[in-house]
């Protein structure tokens, strides 16, 4: 195997690198502070050791989103990105730490070859794919606005390709309605699996006319590197309007069903974590306002306005028209 990098698309070509920070900032059961002043406190500027950088196998050169169709179509922004360093290493992934400062090193030794991901349930031809086929789907660049749950927001230029590209292949029945994902299930190598800290395996699931959006990516890389294991390696979903924790990491299996599929945060708390869990400004957490957000990045103890479904109303609005976005939240 080459020891050459994953994308030839290069960090460097893109922005500087220095603002990251974890998607979900409390364990389980922790207490989250309601105004945006209180919370920016929180999100203290750490200077961990950088973590190696990994390396993959050369692909072909990824496509880069610089048009204005593509601007149009969602698939990038002018925003200033966050940064590499802080993306790898200050991040959450429950299943090797609930510390943000220890995900890194916890999943440094995360082995992700050989990897498969089976796709099947109602479908015409259900297949199991090697990570080696998911790589030879065309790789292209996606810089998407990423907002959390829990008021913070950023920008990441994403590697991967449209999950609409991987459904086409096995053909869904019309009997299909949702999509379900499954995280892989393995405490050997997923060492914070051993706890409680969440019913394992992380689950998660879309509507299927969601799932085809051309939003919707299975990331492969970010900064046009290999994605890092405590990014989600070798494969993640990135639902861009969506609150981050809709995007599951480390994906191992996914499904199509013709009912709701249960989620993770919504089997953990019901009454916070909706199915839909859309960017909405004018729908608060029970515990704090999702009206306004900290750009990782900015100053601290400054804010700006969420928009609704993260910016990308334009494109994704007409998949709710005639929903109660309260009730369907």
């Amino acid at each position: 195997m080459s020891s050459k990098n994953l994308y030839e698309l290069k960090s460097g070509d893109i922005t500087d690198k220095k603002d990251y920070l974890n998607r979900r900032q409390f364990i389980r059961g922790a207490a989250l502070v309601g105004s945006t002043a209180a919370t920016a406190l929180l999100y203290r500027k750490l200077n961990p050791a950088p973590v190696e950088k990994l390396k993959g196998d050369s692909l072909v050169t990824v496509a880069k989103p610089d048009s204005a169709a593509n601007s149009r179509d969602g698939f990038t922004t002018n925003e200033k990105l966050t940064d590499l360093h802080e993306i790898t290493n200050y991040n959450n992934f429950y299943e090797f730490s609930t510390s943000k400062e220890g995900v890194a090193s916890a999943a440094s030794g995360f082995v992700t070859k050989p990897w498969d991901v089976a796709v099947g349930g109602l479908v015409n031809k259900p297949t199991t794919f090697g990570l080696e086929e998911l790589l030879k789907f065309p790789q292209e660049e996606r810089i998407y606005r990423l907002r959390c749950v829990e008021g913070w927001s950023m920008v990441i230029p994403w590697v991967g390709f449209p999950l609409a590209k991987l459904l086409e292949k096995v053909e869904p029945t019309a009997q299909a309605k949702y999509v379900a994902f499954q995280t892989l299930y393995d405490p050997k190598r997923m060492p914070n699996q051993e706890t409680g800290v969440l019913d394992w395996p992380y689950v998660e699931g879309l509507r299927l006319d969601e799932a085809m959006h051309p939003l919707t990516l299975l990331a492969t890389g970010l900064y046009g590197e290999t994605l890092p294991p405590q990014d989600g390696a070798p494969i993640r979903l990135v639902v861009p309007w969506k609150y981050g924790y809709k995007s599951i990491k480390s994906i191992v299996k996914i499904t199509l069903v013709a009912d709701e599929p249960p989620t993770t945060w919504n089997l953990q708390a019901p009454n916070e974590y909706g199915f839909y869990s859309n960017v909405n400004p004018k729908v608060s957490h029970p515990r704090w306002s999702q009206a306004q957000e900290r750009r990782i990045g900015d100053p601290l103890f400054t804010s700006r306005d969420t928009l609704m479904f993260n910016g990308y109303e334009q494109q994704v609005a007409h998949l709710y028209e005639g929903m109660d976005l309260r009730r369907y939240h």
